[in-house]
């Protein structure tokens, strides 16, 4: 079945002057790969992967371009021009993305980037783009299971971390004691769940949780430690960003794995930093 406003495998049918035609089947009939995205080795009987979608004049194109984003996901992209109509966003095809007035959570300006969701509007047919998250989030309870690893895309800051979309499927949230290194709003990266909570709400991780983790971080901690002397000015009271620019970890993961490297005596925790033992 073919879907507009992502990608389809369609057979080449005919070949003109300006560009191949391609099967779209009964409901869409012939569907026009302009000419600049042909290549020697097209043939007539041959299938093609193209992005389907609709251009300035409401025509439906193929092309072999790259989109930044296809319906049904979210993803953060940047606003071009904005008019009467709405804001406009680059998603890497030549007629660019509109977000209407009526689906922007905040009023967009040019220049500045937004995660939004892109849909196909059920009467007008067009690609559309929405940056109301909340009514395109699944509401069906989750099913992860603690120390899952999932695909997150972080879209919001809050007072107590940030707020991460799960498989463009969910919402969930990673705590500003979790947090390390660079994670602005858009980026994707991996993540682990860390545990759904009786209010449904989904607590996230950007590190494997167990031992098995805290094992890692203490090892890291050691051998960073045996590459500078013996001795990191790292404690519970530096920054998280000193620590995430030192050991590439979070301040509370830090602190986890400096008590279970105490305990077991391989380091001194002192006002100044820490200090690795004889014995280590």
């Amino acid at each position: 079945m073919i879907k507009v406003g992502t990608y389809n495998d369609l057979k080449i049918v005919k070949e003109v002057d300006f560009g191949l035609y391609l099967d779209g089947g009964y409901d869409y009939g012939e569907i026009l790969l302009p000419k600049r995205y042909i290549t020697d080795e097209m043939r007539i009987g041959q299938s093609v992967s193209v992005f389907l979608y609709y251009d300035s004049e409401d025509r439906l194109i193929a092309t072999t371009q790259h989109a930044k984003a296809v319906a049904g996901e979210f993803a953060s992209l940047k606003v071009v021009d904005t008019n009467r109509a709405g804001a406009f966003l680059d998603w890497g095809l030549p007629k660019d993305l509109l977000v209407p007035f009526n689906q922007q959570k905040v009023a967009m300006k040019t220049g500045f980037g937004y995660v939004v969701y892109v849909y196909q509007d059920d009467i007008s047919e067009r690609l559309l783009a929405s940056s109301k998250l909340d009514r395109f989030l699944d509401k069906v309870p989750a099913t992860y299971k603690a120390g899952d690893k999932v695909d997150l895309l972080i879209a919001e800051r809050t007072d107590i971390g940030f707020k991460a979309i799960i498989n463009h499927k969910h919402w969930g949230v990673i705590f500003e004691n979790d947090v390390f290194g660079d994670l602005g709003i858009g980026k994707k990266c991996k993540g682990y769940i860390r545990r759904i909570r009786e209010d449904g709400k989904i607590d996230l991780s950007l590190t494997q949780t167990g031992y098995a983790k805290m094992d890692g971080l203490a090892d890291r901690i050691l051998l960073t430690l045996k590459q500078h002397d013996g001795f990191l000015p790292l404690s519970d009271k530096s920054s998280p960003d000193k620590i995430a620019k030192i050991l590439k970890m979070s301040k509370g993961n830090f602190k986890k794995a400096i008590g279970q490297l105490y305990k077991q005596g391989h380091i001194v925790i002192e006002d100044k930093g820490i200090t690795v033992t004889k014995n280590s």
